[in-house]
């Protein structure tokens, strides 16, 4: 799960200074007033520059754990799991490494939202209540192997919160 850490925060620092790159060739020359080829203001690209270094901090730590997050995190994460309704593996196979780690890892931060959420987690009993007891049936191990032998509690999970939701448009509108 770490190596996953990493592994997304390094994209997201690439994506952020690439980002940044094509913003400081853009805006190359726009401020230039002396009519020179390749004059800027310096000033607009290092504030740009620092900004872009806040997010790559930002991102390597992660966000504040003081904020509180809104509604939209429920909603973005029931998304995140809706996006694997119409998805399948073949057990023993290549695919199934990453499709169910992704359900696995919806599941689990649809949790985290829902317990995060200003409503609280007593507004969630039964997702939460069900993805506890995947956690118990999982047993920390978050394994091919595990969540192959576990397929069907997972899957099942996944599409009682579907339905659950469902019921509470509310939620994820």
């Amino acid at each position: 799960m770490q190596i996953k850490r990493v592994r997304h925060v390094r994209r997201t620092a690439i994506t952020t200074l690439s980002l940044t790159a094509c913003l400081l060739s853009c805006s190359a020359g726009a401020d230039d007033t002396s009519g020179g080829v390749g004059t800027r203001d310096t000033s607009r690209s290092s504030s740009v520059t620092a900004t872009a270094d806040d997010a790559v901090r930002e991102t390597a730590t992660g966000p504040d754990p003081a904020a509180s997050p809104g509604p939209e995190l429920v909603r973005d994460a029931f998304a995140g799991l809706q996006a694997t309704l119409n998805d399948t593996c073949t057990p023993a196979s290549g695919d199934c490494a990453y499709f169910l780690g992704r359900v696995h890892e919806e599941v689990m931060g649809l949790d985290a939202a829902m317990k995060a959420d200003p409503k609280g987690p007593d507004h969630f009993p039964e997702p939460i209540a069900w993805i506890a007891g995947l956690r118990t049936t999982l047993d920390g191990d978050t394994s091919t192997e595990n969540l192959e032998t576990h397929r069907t509690e997972l899957i099942g999970v996944r599409d009682r919160i579907n339905v659950w939701m469902q019921d509470h448009p509310d939620d994820y509108q």
